[in-house]
């Protein structure tokens, strides 16, 4: 049989998995792993429940930074919900990416605003978005059931880290657990 050719039942069969694992994937993103999932509640307000992370310096940040600050956090917020919205399949992987872009451009300001703040979290929301835009490229070159729950899996460590950089941040910005939004 040659491997390039997918009969209409494997290809039938590929896509029940891959549309299960990305339901799955997308209510593993939803906060289930976290055991306080809230219904459509943001990876920030699940995180101010679960998470016991301290911020790595205090809060230092001078009240005028810190309302920047907090409109970065919020914007981080905003972009990593919109990446959990992406589902999960071939055909999507230029909006992932893009997705994957404009979360890596709001960590990008947040970082420059906290002045080492929260470098653990930070540090470990960027590894994530390292391994989830690699995992991305792999559904875009061979699409297929191991790709998918690839991806899912890296959305799920990129929501994991994000969850714990918000709370961390919720303690220099209230706001920033809020969804006002959704």
């Amino acid at each position: 049989m040659n491997p390039g050719i997918v009969t209409g039942t494997a290809r039938r069969k590929l896509a029940l998995v891959a549309c299960g694992l990305a339901a799955c994937g997308l209510a593993l993103l939803a906060g289930c792993a976290s055991g306080s999932a809230t219904s459509g509640s943001s990876p920030s307000a699940a995180a101010s429940a679960t998470s016991s992370s301290a911020p790595t310096s205090a809060s230092a940040a001078a009240p005028a930074s810190n309302s920047a600050l907090c409109a970065n956090a919020a914007a981080l917020r905003a972009s990593v919900n919109q990446l959990r919205q992406v589902k999960v399949q071939a055909g999507a992987v230029s909006q992932i990416t893009a997705n994957i872009n404009d979360v890596r451009a709001a960590l990008t300001k947040l970082v420059n605003d906290a002045h080492g703040q929260w470098q653990a979290q930070t540090s470990a929301l960027s590894s994530a978005l390292d391994t989830l835009k690699t995992s991305v490229s792999s559904l875009g070159t061979s699409p297929g059931v191991s790709t998918v729950s690839g991806v899912v899996s890296s959305l799920g460590q990129v929501n994991t880290a994000a969850q714990s950089l918000l709370a961390a941040v919720n303690t220099d910005c209230p706001a920033a657990s809020s969804s006002p939004s959704a």
